[in-house]
């Protein structure tokens, strides 16, 4: 059987905060955590779109199409969120020269770049309903597509160096210089005159139905679990591949079934 690493005792009072910066200790946490990750995904998926869709009330200005803010809101902040944490691993891979890092900040781009996508397409048909017509040129809608287009260039220019050093940390520059984007993103709202609604939800108060806000905050963390999903997926996979020269990699694929 594959060997997994052993950890320290949690009784002990120093903590290591790089215990699992190792590849392969990180790969034995995240293999527990996929399926869990799966589970939450798929349970608080159902329920928040059973709750929002059948039982939260109908507006009473726009009707039944708000409904689609289900998905579109949790994917809209989950699009900036990623790109934080895409960059923030990318930044810890520059200042550490951290393999792992930089294998969380390439494998969040992705779905990052999903994310985006869809909270612009749900927004675009949210938009036709409510404002009649399906894209303006707004702030909000504007800075979102920008931060689209930060996540192709990030890939494209990842997937155009041949050098794989060169090309993480090409790529975790660009990253890390679009971070602008995400409090003009968040503020347009505030700092322009705009067609896009301000927040229904602050850390103060909302004006949102309790059983809409409650279906929100249930497939907020569906989002969230999606997300850790299949990162840490790709992350796993990642370092199946680059690991795999060494022998805890070899032991792990032949219990899998591979041949390297």
């Amino acid at each position: 059987m594959a060997t997994q690493p052993t950890l320290k005792n949690p009784s002990q009072k120093s903590l290591n905060w790089f215990l699992f910066a190792a590849p392969s200790r990180f790969y034995f946490l995240a293999k527990k955590l996929i399926p869990v990750c799966w589970a939450l995904a798929i349970v608080l998926g159902i329920s928040g779109l059973v709750l929002g869709l059948l039982f939260a009330p109908t507006d009473a200005v726009q009707g039944d199409s708000y409904r689609i803010i289900f998905i579109h809101v949790p994917s809209a902040w989950m699009s900036m969120v990623l790109y934080i944490a895409m960059a923030f691993w990318g930044a810890i891979g520059m200042i550490f020269n951290a393999r792992l890092a930089y294998r969380l900040s390439n494998s969040i781009a992705i779905t990052g770049a999903v994310m985006t996508f869809i909270a612009l397409w749900t927004g675009a048909l949210w938009g036709k309903p409510t404002w009649g017509t399906w894209w303006v040129w707004d702030a909000r809608l504007t800075s979102e597509l920008i931060l689209l287009f930060l996540y192709i260039g990030y890939l494209s220019l990842y997937n155009a160096i041949d050098d794989q050093r060169k090309a993480l940390k090409a790529s975790s520059l660009l990253a890390i210089i679009g971070v602008v984007n995400i409090p003009i993103i968040y503020f347009s709202v505030k700092w322009w005159n705009t067609l896009h609604q301000g927040a229904s939800i602050t850390l103060t108060k909302t004006s949102m139905d309790s059983k809409m806000l409650v279906a929100m905050l249930i497939m907020t963390f569906a989002f969230w679990a999606y997300a850790f999903a299949v990162v840490l997926t790709r992350v796993n996979l990642k370092t199946l591949q680059e690991e795999s020269h060494t022998d805890w990699v070899q032991t792990e694929l032949q219990l899998q079934g591979v041949h390297s």
